[in-house]
């Protein structure tokens, strides 16, 4: 087995608010919503930050989404949400969010109630997830995936939470994480102790994605620390990841490329810029639903 090398270091734009309750960094960049990050789009990471009380609860309001899928996950605090479609949750520390916006969904996430009244700390990362063409206008679809029902695999210095795709333990067997997806990917939340080691196969042709939320860590002898992304190049079949001094924590993401034309406007992902004309026109006509006022 050849590990792969690192092609690329992604670095992360300045911090900017998402409504009034979100401080993030896009960790891919100038990436975002090109092949080298498929079938993956963006990726929003909110590093802790502890909030005061408030009077309301701090967030982004209604806004729509079409042809792709949102996935939050929460670290710290908890995420309220809400969608046209019917769904309303609240998610906590350790709790997944996948969301299928397929054909148009009116969403809105806010913090819990219980940070709101009491104040905390809240930390997430939010991803775009691609749907391919056959699937943009699918029904759209909400997968609350509870912490208690993640695969959590360790090894020594090593813990790390299966949300989707595979994983493959000592022995070779593949666990999969609970998330249903449209096209094969994986997502792993990985905790490294100082020195530890990240060793799992990857099929041929993936792309990997290696994003770094704390600390440092070394890939094929490429240095990585917080806020950067390391794409993998696509020359070997397994990935090596080893932790600095510190340890580290990261969101491993992998997947096949979906391989079709990208046109991207504001919330809306689908291939043409007629099929994006067309979403802006349904959302102003209110074909994707809306929400009663809070």
């Amino acid at each position: 087995m050849t590990a792969r090398t690192v092609e690329t270091v992604l670095e992360a734009p300045r911090p900017h608010w998402v409504g009034d309750g979100f401080l993030v960094r896009p960790l891919f960049g100038r990436a975002a919503f090109t092949a080298a990050v498929s079938p993956f789009l963006m990726f929003d990471w909110a590093a802790p930050v502890d909030f005061p009380p408030s009077p309301e609860p701090r967030g982004v309001g209604p806004h729509p989404h079409r042809g792709f899928e949102t996935v939050t996950i929460v670290h710290d605090g908890a995420v309220d949400h809400r969608d046209s479609a019917g769904h309303t949750d609240s998610i906590g520390a350790g709790d997944v969010q996948w969301m299928t916006a397929g054909s148009g969904v009116v969403h809105e996430e806010f913090h819990g109630r219980s940070v709101a009244e009491l104040g905390g700390r809240v930390s997430m990362a939010q991803l775009w997830v691609n749907l391919p063409a056959a699937h943009k206008m699918t029904r759209p679809r909400y997968q609350p995936i509870l912490a208690r029902d993640i695969p959590v695999m360790t090894s020594e210095g090593l813990r790390a939470r299966v949300i989707a795709g595979p994983w493959h333990d000592a022995g070779g067997a593949a666990v999969h994480g609970p998330a249903k997806t449209f096209t094969p990917l994986a997502v792993w939340d990985i905790a490294l102790d100082a020195g530890a080691r990240l060793e799992q196969p990857l099929p041929e042709g993936w792309n990997v994605l290696v994003s770094v939320l704390s600390g440092d860590v070394v890939i094929a002898g490429r240095a990585v620390t917080t806020a950067q992304v390391a794409v993998a190049a696509h020359d070997g079949d397994r990935l090596l990841v080893t932790a600095g001094a510190g340890g580290a924590k990261l969101l491993v993401l992998a997947g096949e490329p979906i391989g079709e034309p990208i046109a991207a406007h504001g919330p809306f992902v689908m291939n043409t810029h007629e099929e994006i004309r067309a979403a802006i026109a349904d959302y102003a006509a209110g074909r994707m639903g809306d929400l009663d006022p809070r």
